[in-house]
């Protein structure tokens, strides 16, 4: 396995949380944007944003598409109390990306999200040509060796639901569109444009920036409990669109999350270290 392909693997991997989270920032300052006359969504989307912030767990299901480089369904559970953690299951739909995991056997794939790091259990092939091991493990620190890794570890340590609530705040347009019907519940469905240039929050525009973000169209829907029930974001950057769909439900779920075993987990940095591991 060459290390151009360790890294593809490793972008297919870390995909499945873009789809449940959202690339804003946990540190936003509570600034307001907008002129006395503020659009009237504002307050109810603030209360929003508190309430998915304090649900701290959900049940999650996704969809990714990143142009013609992957997509990919997940679905499972996360935290957000005390940092990310949970459990996913990613299936890889299309893309060339997906072709490549295909290629070492890997069409799903269970990922765990804990306060160390980020595993991955690749399956069977992939052990075969990783020593037997089926787990990889990605220490948030050592993703700064990917293109915008670092930004994308801060992402994994930082990002929760209702940072796509959040995101929508930075928008100059945000506005309501009236009530909806979604997942069997009554919601309001709020949308708005971030401009990365407009944003205000020194920080969380250096992450869009380095992301190659040029603009960012939101699209949520909240429930009566100011819960955030489902999101679209469609990012323009300079390598195409990437739409992201995520549904929420089961705010209060238990989330318990274990760390794969020792013996059968690699570790990407060591993994990325070798030019080649097993060719056949």
């Amino acid at each position: 396995m060459k290390r151009t392909t360790v890294r593809l693997t490793t972008a297919a991997a870390l995909a499945g949380l873009a789809a449940c989270t959202s690339s804003g920032s946990s540190d936003r300052p509570e600034k307001e944007k907008h002129t006395a006359s503020a659009p009237a969504p504002l307050p109810a989307l603030r209360t929003a944003e508190h309430s998915t912030e304090r649900a701290s767990t959900a049940r999650v299901r996704s969809t990714t598409v990143m142009g013609t480089q992957l997509s990919l369904t997940a679905h499972g559970v996360l935290a957000w109390r005390d940092g990310l953690s949970g459990a996913l299951t990613i299936d890889y739909t299309g893309g060339t990306a997906a072709e490549t995991m295909r290629d070492l056997g890997v069409t799903s794939m269970e990922a765990r999200y804990l306060s160390d790091a980020y595993y991955a259990r690749m399956g069977d092939t992939f052990a075969a040509k990783t020593g037997g091991k089926h787990w990889l493990r990605y220490a948030y620190d050592d993703l700064k060796t990917l293109g915008g890794g670092a930004d994308l570890a801060d992402q994994m340590r930082s990002t929760t639901p209702n940072q796509s609530v959040r995101l929508l705040l930075d928008s100059d347009d945000v506005r309501e569109l009236g009530r909806e019907t979604v997942d069997g519940q009554s919601t309001t469905h709020y949308t708005g444009t971030v401009d990365v240039q407009n944003v205000t929050d020194t920080e969380l525009r250096r992450r869009l920036q380095d992301a190659e973000v040029t603009a960012e169209t939101v699209d949520i829907w909240v429930n009566e409990k100011n819960l955030l029930v489902k999101k679209i974001e469609k990012t323009g950057t300079a390598n195409g669109r990437v739409t992201q769909t995520a549904h929420y439900s089961d705010y209060g779920v238990k989330v318990a999350v274990r760390k794969p075993p020792a013996a059968d987990t690699e570790d990407f940095k060591t993994l990325l270290s070798q030019s080649s591991i097993n060719p056949t």
